[in-house]
């Protein structure tokens, strides 16, 4: 199995973070074994003060940089990534993705009908490149501008609904979407630092609904089991 992440900010993460992706790898290494490999084109994080995704401090210097292999990006969304899936795969053999993709869009670039065409692309292209492919899409968690802007709010609700529809069309036995579960008891004021982006327990929670996504339908891993809370080194 080669896992490959594509994601936004949530999923690139930031100067100091541990980012969900290493609570995944800590899961993996944990019911997997060496059963699978964790691919892709970046490895950093992305640095605020150059505004570029150059930092190579994460919360945990021990998290290895094979490891650390990802296709996510800050500000970029379901628009950018359809262009990029299929050579990424092309090149790094992914056979599953873990996608976490759609507030950026909302958010700047286009509507929820839009953005759900952009999502019909990208698997598209990614089957192009590996038509065995399976992946689990997460819908769009609601930030804070979702709870105080009425109409941003009613477009990610739309763009769910339309997530949901591609997944039930898309999927096929031999290349299965999975829709993951909004994670369980996600609340800004605790699963984010800043209304948007996962703190220490945030990270937790995105990671563990993806496993137990992948566990429950495909059985992959075992359910997620969140070790104590950690902090990110970046002094949320």
């Amino acid at each position: 199995m080669r896992i490959m992440f594509v994601g936004d900010s949530m999923t690139i993460g930031s100067t100091g973070d541990f980012t969900w992706r290493y609570r995944m790898w800590q899961h993996l290494n944990a019911t997997c074994g060496d059963s699978y490999r964790i691919v892709g084109p970046r490895h950093t994080l992305h640095d605020p003060a150059a505004d570029a995704a150059t930092s190579h401090a994460y919360g945990d210097p021990g998290f290895p940089r094979e490891a650390r292999r990802h296709l996510a990006g800050w500000g970029e969304g379901w628009l950018h990534m359809a262009p990029l899936i299929g050579e990424a795969m092309d090149r790094h053999e992914a056979d599953t993705l873990l996608v976490s993709l759609g507030l950026i869009d909302l958010g700047f670039y286009t509507d929820a009908e839009q953005t759900a065409e952009n999502v019909r692309e990208f698997v598209a292209r990614a089957r192009a490149a590996t038509p065995h492919v399976r992946a689990v899409l997460m819908p769009v968690i609601p930030n804070v501008r979702a709870a105080a802007d009425a109409a941003f709010g009613a477009q990610c609700e739309r763009f769910n609904e339309l997530l949901a529809k591609a997944v039930g069309d898309l999927s096929t036995p031999a290349s299965p979407l999975l829709l993951a579960s909004e994670p369980a008891g996600w609340e800004t004021g605790h699963a984010t630092y800043d209304g948007t982006h996962p703190s220490a327990w945030g990270e937790h929670l995105l990671a563990g609904a993806f496993a137990d996504a992948m566990h429950q339908a495909w059985g992959v891993g075992g359910p997620y089991r969140p070790g104590a809370p950690q902090r990110a080194a970046a002094a949320r």
